[in-house]
């Protein structure tokens, strides 16, 4: 089962943090021997001359350096030709730089090259007078030898039914972990027999990092160029995404956050919770504008990988996932119309949220992307221990408690649901929604027969929703709980009850794509209304 591992601390989480600490620490510092600092810092991390975990320290090493450039949004290296880790250090250095494609990266010499869809007898086998499992198989696959089940893998066509069938279960099912994760079928093997990506498949969901057990997998990160700008004085201001509650520890705090991102040189801090709101109605309002009549369905738009693979694989109902800017977006719209020199950062829990930003329509809203748990990585480099860190109190008090329940799986439709009801009670809204990107594919299938006609579905690559994301750092069922219980405490219920609404046609785009030229209401509204922006300190 995929997502075993989600919510243990393992040494596979130590080591990725440590690299997220180990760089965030050398871009604060901007020592004079930075390159020298990172050429160091595999042996800080693997410290020692005896192997832990692979079968020599020099193999350990080079796959911590391996992710250190990932970390620093470099591309991987390999060990077919020499090379210095610190290869394109000084264009990682730019504040501007974005990484490039891929993403989502296999370090090949971390593979393990795991069988996948294999069935092999295991020693449990009894050797029974029966041997129902040769009986059953239809390709004649399995004999006996030395009295003991045997497979031909050139005859097996892995049906299972062997493994069924073996009253003492002692045929095992081999799955490639990463394989078994990706709802895209975006995993195979090359030649070697290690993973490899179809990026043409994939949409960056990461869930296929957060199961590998060997590590081999690896997302880049812009926790070095988010550094670069706040060491070159930039305005950098972050946007927090509703699945934050919990993940730092404690429970979720905003004002120690608040503190927390101002130790780490930011700017300011806003909750994305609040384009959440934006975001439900005008999808509430396209709804209710196009289904039935136009299209007929309409699935929600804010995962972004779930967006990406119902248009991609049903390129002809693409028309029915809702053209809504999703929060992240609009969140930062309302930021930069106020700090149009600003970077902005945007934190959550989400690879597929990098995806998106690399967008060029997206691209000029939002500068960069950071997970929890690059974000966590940043606070051990400035020793900052979030628990204790004495806030000025206050909470954010702007998003409605089903903007903050965006995070939590069944949320979004249910956001958007109660936004029609508080203006049309009558109004039946029929809500469909899945999890994980096999089970959203199945729902699109569906769909398109005619099962949700006139429904409302909601998609979320990541099974529980945005909590739980590559990039988190707590166990699902306790963040999703914290996000409940942080939801209710805002003054509004629902979206309708934000002002905000008013602002929609404001934060459209025109036939063109580009921003809709009468945004300065936005700009008024959110200076007056947005107490958290009015506190910042931004000199």
């Amino acid at each position: 089962m995929p997502g075993t591992m989600r919510g243990v601390y393992t040494n596979l989480t130590e080591i990725r943090r440590k690299v997220f600490s180990g760089v965030a620490r050398i871009a604060y510092e901007q020592g004079e021997d930075s390159e020298g600092d990172l050429q160091r810092l595999p042996y800080e991390i693997v410290p020692g001359e005896i192997a832990t975990y692979r079968e020599s320290v020099f193999l350990e090493r080079a796959i911590v350096s391996e992710r250190i450039r990932l970390a620093m949004g470099l591309p991987l290296q390999g060990v077919d030709k020499p090379q210095s880790m610190t290869d394109g250090i000084i264009d990682a250095s730019v504040p501007e730089t974005y990484y490039q494609p891929p993403l989502i990266n296999v370090i090949k010499f971390a593979c393990n090259a795991c069988k996948d869809n294999v069935y092999e007898v295991s020693n449990a086998c009894q050797g029974c007078l029966a041997h129902p499992c040769r009986e059953i198989c239809p390709k004649g696959a399995i004999t006996f030898k030395d009295k003991k089940a045997y497979i031909d893998q050139e005859k097996c066509v892995h049906c299972g039914l062997c493994a069924k069938t073996c009253p003492y279960h002692a045929i095992h099912h081999f799955e490639r972990p990463c394989a078994v994760a990706c709802g895209m079928g975006a995993i195979g093997s090359d030649e070697h027999g290690r993973a490899e990506i179809d990026y043409e498949k994939c949409v960056s969901c990461g869930q296929c990092l957060v199961n590998c057990p060997f590590g081999a997998i690896a997302d880049k990160s812009q926790i070095f160029q988010v550094i670069m700008a706040i060491n070159a004085g930039d305005e950098v201001i972050a946007e927090v995404a509703p699945a934050f509650v919990g993940q730092f520890g404690g429970k979720g705090n905003v004002d120690k956050l608040r503190e927390a991102f101002k130790q780490l040189g930011f700017s300011g801090m806003e909750e994305v919770a609040l384009g959440a709101d934006l975001c439900t109605i005008q999808e509430s309002e396209d709804f209710l504008e196009e289904v039935p009549e136009k299209i007929p369905f309409m699935g929600t738009s804010c995962c972004p990988a779930w967006s990406v693979m119902a248009k991609k694989e049903f390129p002809k109902n693409a028309d029915c996932i809702s053209m809504a800017l999703t929060p992240m977006t609009l969140t930062a719209r309302l930021i930069r119309k106020q700090h149009p020199n600003a970077k902005i950062v945007f934190v959550g829990p989400c690879s597929a949220k990098k995806l998106e930003a690399m967008r060029e329509s997206v691209r000029s809203e939002v500068d960069f992307v950071l997970t929890f748990e690059e974000m966590a990585g940043m606070m051990s480099a400035k020793q900052i221990d979030y628990t204790k860190l004495a806030g000025e109190g206050g909470d954010f008090d702007v998003a409605s408690a089903d903007g903050r329940g965006f995070a939590v799986a069944g949320g979004v439709a249910t956001a958007v649901a109660n936004a029609i009801h508080k203006r049309y009670p009558e109004r039946e809204v029929k809500v469909a929604n899945a999890e994980g990107l096999e089970e959203c594919r199945k729902l699109m299938k569906d769909a398109v027969k005619g099962k949700y006609d006139g429904y409302l579905l909601e998609g979320m690559a990541c099974p529980g929703g945005c909590v739980a994301g590559a990039g988190t750092l707590t166990a699902v069922n306790k963040t999703a709980a914290a996000v409940k219980r942080y939801a209710k405490t805002s003054p509004r219920k629902n979206a309708n009850e934000n002002s905000y609404r008013m602002l929609i046609p404001a934060l459209e785009r025109d036939a063109d794509g580009k921003h809709a030229a009468d945004i300065d209401e936005v700009a008024e509204t959110f200076e007056a209304a947005t107490p958290a922006s009015q506190n910042q300190d931004t000199e």
